[in-house]
Parts: structure tokens; C-alpha cells; sequence
């Protein structure tokens, strides 16, 4: 029997209606819901439901809806008994794969996560931070030519290293804008700049990360019932002062999430069961292996479907 790991999405996995089914269709999501309109003192629930899409997209909202409609549909899949061996996130997924492991109350992450998200757009200037997404470079290309921009008085790094041939790059305008125009150096088929409001996981967000530094200290973090696969290193932890530590890293530093589902594969898990909104994670998984299993539960339906 391999091993089962639980996997969280994050940012630019949300859509209008996320979490509305589960809500409707199990008390214990519904509470998930509840508890997090109560704490952020707003309906995060009803902007997950109803939108508008623009108001929904915007950082500070975004991440406690994300990690809302993850954890309701967490709740919705514990009534399988399904016990992972193994959790990891995306970025922003973390925070729901803390929550998943035992690390953090949810009430402590949701507030978390909105603070997060408010800092991040805080960070840099509207107008001075770009990302980019590079599809069909090698990892190691791609560096050399981000470290060569960058000493040239334009800062790009890499951002998220999803899967083999999608890369996100994050950094200035001017940074970001020259891997657009010399991808093609690194070997890049396509360079497509993301509709993003910063120069997310770059050295650029350093404040962020000071900020969120501040609020962490203030939270409880437990040792993990499950190891963490963490976003910075790609290495299991179960500290839940190291986790800590790695939370105000992370925003500052590359989703290593290509390694991630690489080691995890190495540990014997064959079953990835994605939870929280889309098919995002599914998506790069299959590019990593496809020889894996992968459950995506993003809708109370999709519960059911397992529950077969």
C-alpha cells in the first residue's frame, strides 16, 4: 500500500462559488465558513460565493477565502477516513496544510493569512513588482540568467518552481520585463507576465516578511501529527517553531514545489488527494509523474465521488 499526501492549493486557484456546495451540504463546513466571517469581522464567505470576481482577487481576500474553502472541504473529506502520511501547500497552501497537520487553530491561520495578504500588497509600490511565468526553460538556465539581469541593476529571482517547464519569475518591472524580452537565452518557448498586484515570494518582500515575523510570534504553533513538507526547502518538518521560522522565509524565497512532489514521490507516496479549490495542483502533479494517483476534492460532489 503506498502512502497517501494531502495537498493545498494557493493564490490563482480561487473562483466564484468555491466552497458553496460544502457549505451547504455539511454543518461541520458550514462552521469552517462561519468561524472565519466571525474572526476576519467581514463575509469572506459570501465573497468566496458570490464575488465580485475583482473584489475576491484581491490579496488581503483572497488567501483567508482560499484557506476557508480548503479547510471546509478538509472537514467535508475527514467523514472518509482518510489519514494522510504526508501534507504540503502552495505558497499560500501552507497555511491550510499547517491547519490539516495540527499546527495551527484555524481561527489563528485565518487571521494569519488576511494580515498576509495585506502586507504582501503593501510591500511594493502598485507599479514596481512584476511576475512572470517562463514555460520550457531548465531551472539552472533560468538562474544564470536571472542572477546576470539582476547585476545588472534590474532584481528578478525565481519565484515558484511548479513543475519541469513552468517556472515563475518575480522581481522589478525592469527585471521581470527583461526575462520577458531574453527568455529565449535560458531556453524558454514562452514568457507570459501574470496579472499580479506584486513581486510575490522575491527579495522585494522583505517588509512583508518582517511584518508577518511580527503577527507569527504572536500565534501558537504545535508540532505537526503529520510531517510538513515545506515550501522553502522541500524537506519534512514537524517543529512547530521551525514551521514558524519557515512561514516568514517562505515569503521571501522560492515554492520549491517541483521537489516537494518529487520527495514525496520518493517516500513512497502514490496518491496525492488535492484539496481546496481547481485542479491547479492535479495539473502540475501530472507533469511531475503521471504515473501517481491525484483525488481532487473541490466541491462536496467530489467528496462523494471518493466516497465511492
Amino acid at each position: 500500500m503506498g502512502k497517501i499526501a494531502f495537498v493545498f492549493p494557493g493564490q490563482g486557484a480561487q473562483a466564484v462559488g468555491m466552497g458553496k456546495d460544502a457549505y451547504e451540504s455539511s454543518a461541520a463546513a458550514r462552521l469552517i465558513f462561519d468561524q472565519a466571517d466571525e474572526v476576519l469581522g467581514y463575509s469572506i464567505s459570501k465573497l468566496a460565493f458570490e464575488g465580485p470576481e475583482d473584489e475576491l482577487r484581491q490579496t488581503a481576500n483572497t488567501q483567508p477565502a482560499l484557506l476557508a474553502t480548503s479547510i471546509a472541504l478538509l472537514e467535508l473529506f475527514r467523514t472518509q477516513n482518510i489519514k494522510p502520511d504526508f501534507v504540503a501547500g502552495h505558497s499560500l497552501g501552507e497555511y491550510s496544510a499547517l491547519v490539516a497537520a495540527g499546527v495551527l487553530a484555524f481561527d489563528d491561520a485565518i487571521r494569519l493569512v488576511r494580515a498576509r495578504g495585506l502586507f504582501m500588497e503593501q510591500a511594493v509600490p502598485s507599479g514596481q513588482g512584476a511576475m512572470a511565468a517562463v514555460l520550457g526553460a531548465e531551472r539552472e538556465a533560468l538562474q544564470t540568467l536571472c542572477t546576470d539581469v539582476t547585476a545588472s541593476g534590474a532584481l528578478v529571482e525565481l519565484a515558484n518552481v511548479n513543475c519541469p517547464g513552468q517556472i515563475v519569475v518575480s522581481g522589478s518591472v525592469e527585471g521581470v520585463t527583461a526575462i520577458v524580452e531574453r527568455g529565449k537565452e535560458a531556453g524558454a518557448k514562452r514568457v507570459i507576465p501574470l496579472d499580479v498586484s506584486g513581486p510575490f515570494h522575491s527579495s522585494l518582500m522583505q517588509l512583508a516578511a518582517d511584518n508577518l515575523s511580527a503577527e507569527l510570534a504572536k500565534v501558537e504553533f504545535h508540532a505537526a501529527q503529520v510531517p510538513v513538507i515545506a515550501n522553502v526547502h522541500a524537506k519534512p518538518v514537524s517543529s512547530g517553531d521551525e514551521l514558524r521560522k519557515l512561514l516568514v522565509k517562505q515569503v521571501v524565497s522560492p515554492v520549491q514545489w517541483e521537489d516537494t512532489i518529487k520527495y514525496l514521490i520518493g517516500e513512497g507516496v502514490d496518491t496525492f488527494v488535492e484539496i481546496g479549490s481547481g485542479t491547479v495542483l492535479a495539473g502540475l502533479i501530472k507533469k511531475i509523474d503521471k504515473s501517481v494517483q491525484i483525488i481532487s476534492v473541490n466541491s462536496a460532489a467530489a467528496t462523494a465521488i471518493v466516497a465511492q
